[in-house]
């Protein structure tokens, strides 16, 4: 909304200095009042462009405006396609990096979609039909961008827009800048946004507020545009409903699916800790939900909008680890933006994470269930652990083991020797545990706490995954371990290299992708 306050503020100025020139005679000789207000609204957009933060949209404003107040001064007829075209070069010049970055896409294709929807037409509506007309195109238009960024698109947005608008832009924003000279007026529009923001955190969840669908592919994408640019053509345009067909991709995208007795698994690359995503062919696990950061999670800005992307719009459950930010940091965002049968955890029964879990309870040895032909066993840590007072954080790790067709995941979470010796006593013990897996995601990110010779031994993976951040602090993984691994002739996979990692199990194996090598872009270099 900052190009709109920019835009307003810049013809308040313009008209104030313009209005002012008139009645100062020597200045009025020497430049006309005209002109006047032109360069004062120019720069006064300028300084709120900047005091906006000058992002790609405030941009696009600020030299859009500049264009057309070189025209206006020149006395030429306003070419708002030419501005913004101009704005665009210009928004390219200073940075040509911009393109990577959604706010250009959506900000210059949403000013591209209202300049197409009222100008140059032959009749003009009245200003509620227009009003109409302009957010039901920009819905319409942008759809796709957001289906192919964000994965969802705002249904309610043109209502939201007719109250958050006129509400922010001619009483919050005046307010505002006015409170510089009466403070006062400062709370009067704190009190008007938090009025505003609870009508929209209400409006937000209903339930037809938001559409979501997978990622589309960029084919499906470049067809809807094309057919969004033919249902916008001008009204007695032969055929325009036929614009709609090449909707139909983007509108039901294919879904891959998982057969009963497969299951998938999802090492999400959140840098330094562990996210793990578990996919039967109806349910959906979440293991461990990454770090938390200064000013948010892993949760909300990779976990979410890649479950988002992939098609994942609930979670059968969560199991969280134990009580180390880079496991449980996310675990807030998850459950605040996907709906969530139960939480597993290793966590104390004080900690705040469990305020708003659905059905939260220990993991604890013995516990299994089946999904779709899948088997999930929870081996450690026992029911007596969580009475110990001198047991470490990490000893309190989930262990997990999902199994189906000979193929098997184990994940220790951050256990260290300590946990591993209390798996390999009960293995020990009549009909005790399999410990055997085809791939195991190495303990505590490949700490030399953990992965013991004897553990590794009995293990006998096929891979093992080291989840870690580039070039971390801790120095993971430990050389000493990685080759314990590599003695059991076990392939290596580091999430800090590879990025994301898919591993897909079935009764013939397991097969491994990484996206990283896959995806490598001209200016990135192989990490070391």
């Amino acid at each position: 909304m900052s190009g709109l306050h920019i835009t307003m503020i810049a013809a308040l100025t313009g008209w104030l200095v313009a209005f002012g020139w008139r009645r100062w005679p020597h200045a009025a000789e020497r430049l006309p009042s005209r002109q006047a207000g032109l360069l004062a609204a120019v720069l006064a957009a300028g300084a709120y462009a900047v005091l906006a933060g000058f992002q790609v949209p405030a941009q696009r404003t600020l030299f859009m405006l500049a264009a057309l107040a070189l025209t206006f001064w020149g006395r030429r007829e306003p070419q708002p396609f030419s501005a913004l075209k101009w704005a665009l070069f210009v928004v390219l010049l200073v940075d040509p990096w911009a393109v990577l970055s959604a706010g250009f896409w959506l900000s210059f294709g949403a000013m591209a979609v209202i300049l197409w929807v009222t100008f140059g037409r032959v009749a003009l509506p009245d200003k509620l039909r227009g009003w109409v007309t302009v957010q039901a195109a920009l819905t319409l238009a942008l759809a796709p961008a957001l289906m192919l960024l964000f994965q969802q698109v705002s249904l309610i947005s043109p209502l939201a827009n007719a109250i958050a608008i006129p509400v922010v832009s001619w009483l919050v924003t005046p307010l505002a800048l006015l409170g510089v000279i009466a403070p006062p007026l400062w709370h009067a529009a704190a009190w008007l946004m938090d009025g505003l923001g609870q009508c929209l955190v209400w409006a937000s969840v209903l339930p037809w507020a938001i559409a979501t669908q997978p990622a589309p592919e960029g084919w499906a994408t470049v067809l809807a545009i094309i057919g969004t640019v033919w249902l916008l053509l001008p009204r007695g345009f032969p055929l325009r409903a036929l614009g709609g067909l090449l909707w139909l991709p983007l509108a039901f995208p294919p879904h891959a699916s998982i057969a009963p007795n497969h299951f998938e698994a999802d090492v999400i690359d959140v840098g330094q800790g562990t996210a793990i995503l578990i996919r039967t062919a109806h349910h959906t696990l979440l293991y461990d939900t990454g770090p938390a950061f200064a000013d948010s999670d892993a949760g909300e800005r990779i976990i979410v909008p890649y479950l988002r992307a992939t098609g994942v719009g609930t979670l059968s459950g969560v199991i969280v680890s134990h009580d180390d930010n880079d496991h449980s940091g996310g675990l807030h965002s998850v459950l605040r933006d996907l709906p969530t049968g139960w939480l597993l955890h290793g966590l104390p029964v004080t900690s705040p994470l469990l305020n708003t879990a659905p059905t939260p309870r220990h993991c604890q040895r013995g516990q299994h269930w089946l999904w779709d032909g899948v088997r999930f066993d929870i081996l450690n840590p026992p029911a007596t652990a969580y009475a110990e007072s001198n047991r470490r954080d990490n000893d309190f790790s989930c262990v997990l083991k999902i199994s189906s067709g000979g193929q098997s995941l184990l994940i220790t979470g951050d256990g260290e020797r300590r946990v591993e010796l209390e798996l390999m006593e009960q293995a020990l013990r009549n009909n005790g545990t399999d410990l055997s897996a085809t791939v195991l995601i190495a303990g505590h990110h490949g700490s030399r706490t953990s992965s013991l010779a004897e553990f590794v031994e009995q293990v006998q993976p096929q891979f093992s995954v080291f989840t870690m951040g580039y070039r971390n602090r801790f120095g993971h993984p430990h050389p000493q371990v990685v080759a314990r691994f590599q003695n059991q002739n076990a392939s290596i996979l580091r999430s800090d290299t590879s990025g994301l990692i898919k591993l897909t199990f079935s009764e013939v194996g397991v097969v491994t992708s990484e996206y990283r090598p896959s995806h490598l872009r001209y200016w990135q270099v192989s990490a070391p």
